[in-house]
């Protein structure tokens, strides 16, 4: 009976699992768009990544244009402009993870110790607002606020001080983007926090508190300990994607005055695609570049949690 059981025919299984995936049908329905989505937009533009192999001439296309192998990523390594930006894009999303990755974890926390119901969904409201402002409009406020005549420098002029110009200055504009970035984002992410919050039981609060521990202490011996691997596999996440820094923020808010210090590596393929001479062969590899380095780094940080913590994007 054993032996029967191990060795079931191929055409059984297979009609098992046809079974199986008609008992869920109704999931798979749902999911369909989803499938859908990725299919129209992410697998079947695929192709277009001959452009990084070839130099592109619009008359003959894309399989008609002359090859050139891997000549578009030789020349990201020897074009300053292209090795300067990858080096702002580093700077910038590593220290993105130091300053903004924390943040929505200790509102998530300082939420959660917010014990007045409706003063704690008005207070979820307000900090997650700003997420559904555009970058257009945040970087229209900051002009209006931190601009030579904004609303600032008219308050240093009024006690007496000189006006900064807080847009120009490369020394105050990375800090600038964190700040107006955690302002506006901070919110939203703690959502994905304060849902995993509210799966840990309450009675190891009411032992903690039976025992001694103070609130603080029950924030990190608790809180924190139970929401471990979601913040594991949130800064995982947040890792694989080092390499796209934040386009939408800074294209919106970059200047003359400081491209040189945020130029990163998505403004600059726009740059070389559309705003210059259009090199899309060179800009397809660039692309190509900085996806294979996000994967590389998913996997390392993937490889470090899983070892330090034992938490991981798979069990």
């Amino acid at each position: 009976m054993v032996m029967n059981n191990v060795a079931l025919p191929t055409r059984i299984r297979k009609r098992s699992l046809a079974s199986r995936i008609w008992d869920a049908r109704y999931l798979y329905l749902l999911i369909l768009p989803a499938i859908a989505w990725y299919v129209i937009w992410c697998y079947i533009p695929m192709d277009g990544v001959l452009l990084a192999f070839k130099k592109y001439n619009a008359k003959l296309g894309v399989l008609g244009s002359e090859w050139l192998g891997l000549k578009n990523f030789q020349r990201i390594f020897v074009t300053n402009a292209a090795v300067k930006s990858i080096f702002n894009t580093l700077q910038i999303s590593f220290t993105r993870l130091a300053v903004e990755f924390p943040m929505p974890i200790l509102l998530a926390i300082l939420l959660n110790e917010v014990n007045h119901k409706q003063g704690k969904k008005i207070l979820q409201t307000v900090y997650t607002f700003p997420h559904f402002l555009s970058w257009v409009i945040v970087a229209s406020i900051c002009k209006n606020f931190f601009a030579a005549s904004g609303f600032f420098n008219s308050v240093i002029k009024s006690l007496g001080g000189e006006s900064v110009n807080f847009l120009a200055n490369k020394d105050i504009f990375r800090p600038l983007l964190y700040f107006t970035s955690i302002w506006k984002e901070a919110g939203w992410s703690s959502i994905i926090f304060l849902a995993s919050i509210s799966s840990i039981d309450p009675t190891l609060y009411e032992a903690a508190e039976i025992d001694g521990a103070n609130r603080l202490q029950q924030a990190w011996y608790i809180t924190v300990s139970c929401i471990r691997e979601t913040i594991v596999l949130m800064f995982i996440m947040s890792v694989g994607g080092v390499m796209n820094a934040g386009f939408d923020q800074i294209f919106n808010m970059m200047n003359g005055a400081v491209r040189e210090t945020v130029e990163i590596i998505d403004t600059y393929i726009y740059n070389i695609s559309f705003e210059a001479k259009p090199d899309y062969g060179f800009s397809g590899a660039i692309g190509i570049f900085k996806s294979i380095i996000n994967l590389l780094l998913m996997c390392c940080a993937n490889f470090v949690c899983r070892k330090l913590t034992g938490s991981g994007l798979f069990k």
